[in-house]
């Protein structure tokens, strides 16, 4: 940054006659005009610098929210991941469970149709028994009669 020079007092107009007796106002006006230049300069420098300081405050300001945002940001990003990584991990099981529910319904369902067909081989079964009983008494009765007749004509 450029420090705009001011313009030093000018002599003119001053006759040689006045001038040994402005030469200690000469040297005190050169003294204020320096220290004018030197207040301005320093008063730039510090303008220049606060900026700069301003800017680097900034800078870090910023990145201070920057990597709060990312710490607050990454812990909501891996709960939102965390929570997406539920959900399929849920839809996987729902969808396990379906498919035993499913084979379980079959089992229940062949195992029921088993023990009706065993019922009914134990009803087939027991009816086999009853037709054998009715059946030896059947042939009981036959025989009883047949013999009941042949002792007849054997009295005959």
């Amino acid at each position: 940054m450029s420090v705009p020079q001011l313009p030093l007092a000018s002599t003119r107009g001053i006759s040689p006659l006045h001038s040994e007796m402005d030469r200690p106002t000469g040297a005190l006006e050169a003294s204020l005009l320096q220290l004018l230049h030197e207040h301005q300069l320093t008063s730039f420098k510090l303008r220049d610098q606060s900026d700069r300081a301003k800017k680097e405050a900034m800078l870090a300001a910023m990145r201070v929210s920057e990597l709060l945002m990312e710490g607050v940001n990454g812990g909501v990003q891996e709960s939102f991941i965390n929570e997406k990584r539920i959900e399929l991990e849920i839809r996987a099981l729902a969808a396990t469970i379906m498919r035993y529910k499913k084979h379980t319904d079959q089992w229940l369902a062949a195992s029921h149709t088993i023990n009706t067909v065993i019922k009914e081989i134990g009803d087939f079964e027991n009816w086999m028994k009853t037709m054998e009983y009715d059946c030896k008494s059947i042939n009981a009765a036959i025989l009883n009669i047949h013999q009941a007749k042949h002792d007849l004509s054997d009295d005959h």
